[in-house]
């Protein structure tokens, strides 16, 4: 911990609380700008980035949250959420499809439910990732590598979803906070991957 980071004395919120504020701030933002559905991999991204900035002493707040997103939003941004709405509907009208008692339904419905999984776990395995901010084709190509070579951390990605979900199931109001944690979980899985033997080469700080 950097000298900035020390606990001063007679302090009442360390610094470790401090971030635990801000990546509530960030959840907030995040679900707000992902109530058009399409901005949902651009919102989540950014607050992967801004997460990541903050082992650099780079401010992890929602004025940084704002600002990034400002001068990140583009047309290529726009079509990732479009073409993630169109896969979350597909699997929908699949999973429907299976319950109306198609021949073959039940192991149709394992199938689609698999790859529907594998596609939810590389896309938000590509949030967590910095070639997001500039270049989804490489986030997805490099996400979609990871999450065979890196099971465990594939898995705790799921684990994260159903945590944030389940907040929301019990308590509505907690949706609009699981997206911060959701974020951090996120980009530690990226940061685990990084440093692992073999894995990819961590950004220059």
């Amino acid at each position: 911990m950097s000298a900035g980071q020390a606990r001063e004395t007679g302090e009442i919120f360390g610094p470790r609380m401090t971030l635990f504020a801000d990546v509530l701030s960030v959840g907030v933002c995040t679900a707000l700008v992902s109530l058009p559905v399409v901005t949902i991999p651009a919102a989540l991204s950014t607050a992967c980035a801004v997460l990541r900035g903050a082992r650099e002493d780079q401010p992890a707040t929602a004025g940084q949250y704002l600002a990034m997103l400002r001068r990140r939003l583009r047309a290529g941004d726009l079509a990732a959420g479009t073409l993630s709405l169109a896969g979350a509907l597909l699997l929908w009208a699949d999973l429907a499809l299976a319950r109306a008692g198609l021949p073959g339904a039940p192991l149709f419905a394992i199938v689609a439910a698999a790859v529907g999984a594998y596609a939810a776990v590389v896309g938000l395995r590509a949030c967590g990732r910095p070639e997001s901010l500039t270049d989804w084709r490489a986030a997805v190509g490099g996400a979609a590598r990871d999450s065979v070579r890196d099971v465990g951390g594939s898995g705790l990605v799921l684990l994260a979803v159903m945590a944030a979900v389940l907040c929301a199931w019990m308590m509505l109001p907690l949706a609009f906070l699981a997206p911060g944690p959701l974020a951090l979980a996120l980009t530690a899985v990226d940061v685990r991957m990084q440093h692992r033997p073999g894995g990819a080469t961590a950004l220059p700080e």
